[in-house]
């Protein structure tokens, strides 16, 4: 099969590389990027482990073909954190609120919180429950990961 160029801003760097056609957003992330806190659960889209922004729209890399986002941003939790490696608010509010366990599904979630909060500063629970419908979590019951949406509208609010 003939690769592809594919150019993709990740995390405000440029990125080039050859791709096969079928390669996926999430496994170019993880094996051309070496970006691998895009986890991989499912690989059809359910549980949401995969969730990056893709010019700003929390999107699952599992279900896009690389050479469909040529020319776009893509941001993956690693590039949610500050520039010095400060945490960003709802990274933070993960932390402090226990949002998290194993951490499988934390970058999914992170990135679909962050995209969450910036469309809506100050969800409700059920607002909040809603947005993040499509993301799956074993370990923590959902209530940690409700609280640290709230505590992150919190932090952004004070900054």
């Amino acid at each position: 099969m003939h690769e592809t160029p594919v150019e993709i801003t990740v995390n405000g760097h440029p990125a080039r590389h050859e791709v096969e056609p079928r390669l996926t957003l999430a496994d170019y992330l993880r094996e051309k990027c070496g970006l691998t806190g895009t986890h991989l659960g499912c690989e059809h889209g359910a549980c949401g482990a995969c969730t990056v922004l893709l010019d700003g729209q929390a999107v699952r890399s599992c279900l896009i073909f690389a050479v469909q986002v040529d020319g776009q941003d893509v941001t993956t939790v690693e590039g949610i954190a500050g520039e010095s490696g400060e945490l960003s608010p709802v990274q933070a509010a993960m932390r402090e609120c226990h949002g998290l366990q194993c951490g499988f599904c934390t970058p999914g979630f992170v990135t679909s919180i962050t995209a969450l909060l910036r469309d809506n500063p100050s969800p409700t629970d059920e607002e909040i429950r809603e947005g993040l419908s499509g993301n799956f979590c074993r370990c923590t019951g959902y209530q940690g990961i409700v609280n640290a949406v709230k505590r992150a509208a919190e932090l952004q609010g004070q900054g």
